[in-house]
């Protein structure tokens, strides 16, 4: 199982979060390598079950279009009197927001413990993974999908939900996840 290796469409990319509340979270976020992370990443929960045990993590399923991944450049550009051009510095970087498009399901998104909505309230910070996959995963359950992947982990929380209803398409959502640390990856899933 190794990083992609060939051109094609990340058709079955996914995006993730852990609602592991254990030591394990925290030890993932003191030191950040694919061995502390993937432990975040090991027991699929179903919309609505029980969470918050070791290993448990819900996917973010029906999304319609991911936004680019990874850490903006820290480029600025500087106007300069008498250049018709402007310089470019070194600045430091702002954190970017990931908004992933969605088609709507409300069912999914209600603020009852446990679905997806509830985590928008609770304005927790966890951990989340997207998934970069061109073929489909074997499994789901674990974080061994048995395919090529990269894998992409960072600190942030679930900030808004914002529903764009359609007339002649699925409804539409767009989620906001603010990025509250480094991105870790991209890692190989072995």
């Amino acid at each position: 199982m190794a990083h992609i290796t060939s051109i094609g469409a990340g058709i079955y990319s996914d995006l993730s979060f852990s609602v592991d509340e254990t030591a394990a979270k925290a030890t993932a976020i003191a030191t950040p390598n694919y061995t502390n992370l993937a432990l975040l990443f090991s027991s699929l929960q179903t919309v609505g079950a029980t969470t918050e045990t070791a290993g448990c993590y819900k996917r973010i399923e029906n999304v319609r279009e991911f936004p680019s991944m990874g850490t903006p450049p820290n480029i600025v550009n500087v106007p300069t009197f008498g250049f018709k051009t402007s310089k470019q510095v070194q600045g430091q970087a702002d954190a970017p927001s990931f908004e992933v498009t969605l088609n709507y399901v409300p069912s999914d998104w209600i603020t009852t413990a446990n679905y997806l909505g509830y985590y928008i309230t609770l304005g927790r910070q966890m951990m989340f993974r997207f998934t970069l996959l061109n073929g489909v995963p074997t499994a789901y359950g674990s974080n061994a999908f048995v395919t090529q992947n990269s894998q992409y982990f960072w600190l942030g929380k679930m900030e808004a939900l914002q529903i764009s209803p359609q007339l002649t398409d699925a409804n539409q959502a767009t989620l906001t996840i603010s990025i509250q640390s480094d991105f870790y990856g991209a890692f190989t899933s072995v």
